[in-house]
């Protein structure tokens, strides 16, 4: 599955681990993240991660 990095803060999304403190279980695609989930760590929106 494909990682995506933040542009701000360097935080990797990796769907294989998802976002367990905002409920997201392990095998979501960062495709499929709910278009209001924020980076855990600087709170910036999706659309500043790129892929890795």
């Amino acid at each position: 599955m494909k990682k995506y990095i933040c542009d701000i803060c360097g935080y990797i999304y990796d769907p294989e681990i998802g976002d367990v403190d905002s409920n997201i279980k392990p095998g979501v695609k960062f495709e499929d993240l709910p278009s209001n989930w924020i980076c855990p760590i600087c709170h910036f929106e999706k659309e500043h991660f790129s892929l890795l």
